[in-house]
């Protein structure tokens, strides 16, 4: 029987796409890959590489935001407990403005007001994880020192920080504590100092200075007011960015996945057209398939 070189190429090369096809669908069902190479699917593997990029981005905001939200969140316990210190210490010095008090009794209101200076020192030096949640960027160093007259030093600066949302905003996550403690219109230190040393000498708390204790007072609730919001705005965002990676790798693991059942489909229709490819082959000719591979 004579043979069609060129017919026989052509099978031999039929035969060689199908048992390439059938390579890649035996390594597609073992790995539960649909890409393995950009050649696979250009777009679709563009589409995988854009995908990854955004969740690498996401992860990095979710791991920032869990740090951060920790830091936060001591910083405003510690101003509640501030609060809670300044409105005790408000009450005391009304207290001791009423004329009705004794010297003896002015000196005991003002050893409990030296005790919330004290506590609320220790608490504007707050730290976490070794840092100072006070004292600015200088967070190594101790943001407020107390002299033997009660004078406060904020030896920290103004600068804060935040974080960069994966829509690229930013957030506050911090406050300096000269801002809280020891702004000049509204010192909690000085206030507080002012007070314990009228009543130290026996004398009545002026009503400048039961003003200055409640505006201090007034101060810390606001700036507490900017961190709670800052926090709110940290755990809406961590909740979207949580559902959106969520949405994310559902899309990737759609389009990197292979489909076993119409992978196995195709593979049973491959090995039907080279059983008939073969047998074709070896009519055309009495050599072996092989000698054409």
């Amino acid at each position: 029987m004579r043979v069609d070189a060129t017919a026989l190429a052509n099978l031999v090369q039929s035969s060689r796409t199908l048992s390439s096809r059938e390579t890649a669908i035996t390594e597609q069902l073992s790995s539960g890959l649909r890409l393995s190479s950009l050649s696979d699917d250009p777009i679709g593997a563009g589409r995988s590489s854009t995908l990854a990029s955004t969740l690498a981005q996401q992860d990095s905001f979710l791991v920032s935001a869990s740090t951060v939200t920790s830091r936060t969140q001591v910083a405003d316990t510690a101003l509640a407990a501030v609060v809670t210190q300044l409105t005790s210490a408000v009450s005391l010095a009304v207290q001791g403005a009423n004329d009705t008090q004794t010297t003896t009794n002015r000196q005991s209101i003002a050893s409990q007001l030296s005790g919330i200076r004290d506590s609320i020192l220790n608490l504007a030096n707050s730290s976490y994880s070794g840092s100072y949640l006070f004292a600015g960027s200088s967070s190594t160093t101790q943001p407020f020192t107390l002299a033997a007259d009660g004078t406060a030093t904020y030896n920290g600066d103004s600068i804060t920080s935040s974080i960069r949302t994966t829509a690229g905003s930013t957030i506050t996550t911090s406050l300096a504590g000269g801002d809280i403690f020891a702004a000049s219109t509204s010192s909690v230190f000085a206030a507080l100092q002012s007070a314990i040393a009228q009543l130290q000498s026996g004398a009545a708390t002026e009503t400048s200075t039961v003003s200055a204790i409640r505006y201090s007072l007034d101060t810390v609730i606001t700036q507490r007011s900017s961190l709670d919001s800052s926090l709110s705005r940290i755990n809406a965002e961590t909740t979207y960015v949580t559902t959106e990676q969520t949405n994310t790798k559902a899309e990737q693991s759609t389009l990197l996945a292979s489909d076993p059942t119409a992978l196995a489909t195709e593979l049973s229709a491959i090995k039907t057209e080279q059983t008939a490819l073969y047998s074709t082959l070896g009519q055309l000719s009495s050599k072996s398939l092989f000698d054409y591979l």
